[in-house]
């Protein structure tokens, strides 16, 4: 169809932002950066290539994630501990903190608890910013390599996918049957990759990350976390999505302790406080 008179002017109304969040409780650098102050490691977690592993994150504690020896996308999942309906809500985070997460952004679960799970509190690739075409790191926009799309788009069946890695991770952590984790694999962080979209079409690309060696990102654990991580079949994600043959390399996950009695001092967040009556 032709586009009618007003065109131009239609398109340029201006945009507003679905989800203001001038009254949305902030994140304090300075009381964090106090509590965690010789924080120190407790526990760590090597994720292979190509597979998942699950770690146990403390209230209060710091989940470190790293590239211990080369850039390495992975795909996070958060659970929260003794309740895995509570879970990682990618959608909401990215309505209110936008597609990419920075220093300050907070993680949030599902309904109907809608709280913080976690706060990113440090990133070393905050350097990288928006590079010339519209990428950024650490995405809320992709749901995670899997094998039913790559059955669809290309045929045969692939193990490794993240989704995958994840549900067998999941289902070993909690001793729960392989389709009862599958149905609590959720939409993820995608930890150090690099996307955006298209200017043009508005398609999701993916492209080298720029994570090297010894990067990583520090997420404050606002609640007692179980947090299962894969390092993705794509490796840096800068050919394949999810390949046998892109070099990959490890992930790290290390929990960092300020002292038990402080961690456990750190305020947890009330669930939403909506009474969950939907008007009947």
């Amino acid at each position: 169809m032709s586009a009618p008179a007003d065109a131009d002017a239609r398109r340029a109304v201006a945009p507003v932002i679905c989800y203001p969040t001038d009254t949305l409780p902030a994140p304090d650098p300075d009381a964090i950066a106090a509590h965690l102050e010789g924080a120190e490691p407790i526990g760590r977690v090597d994720v292979p290539p190509r597979d998942a592993r699950a770690i146990r994150v403390p209230r209060g504690t710091l989940l470190r994630i790293s590239c211990p020896e080369g850039a390495q996308v992975g795909d996070l999942n958060l659970f929260a501990q003794g309740n895995l309906d509570e879970r990682f809500f990618a959608g909401k985070t990215r309505a209110l903190h936008g597609t990419h997460l920075d220093v300050g952004a907070r993680m949030w679960s599902c309904f109907p608890y809608l709280r913080p799970m976690a706060t990113l509190v440090a990133d070393s690739l905050d350097w990288y910013g928006t590079d010339p075409f519209g990428g950024r790191v650490h995405d809320v926009i992709g749901t995670r390599c899997d094998p039913y799309t790559a059955r669809l788009l290309g045929g045969g069946d692939y193990h490794h996918c993240c989704h995958s890695n994840l549900t067998r991770a999941l289902a070993a952590a909690e001793g729960i049957a392989p389709d009862r984790a599958e149905a609590l694999v959720h939409d993820v962080l995608n930890v150090f990759m690099c996307t955006g979209f298209t200017a043009v079409e508005g398609l999701y690309f993916m492209k080298a990350s720029p994570a090297r060696k010894g990067d990583r990102i520090d997420l404050l654990a606002e609640i007692d976390l179980l947090a299962v991580l894969s390092a993705c079949p794509g490796g840096d994600c800068g050919s394949a999505h999810s390949s046998d043959t892109a070099t990959c390399h490890p992930l790290r996950m290390e929990v960092l302790s300020p002292g038990a009695e402080r961690a456990a001092a750190w305020p947890e967040p009330p669930v939403n406080a909506y009474d969950r009556s939907h008007g009947l």
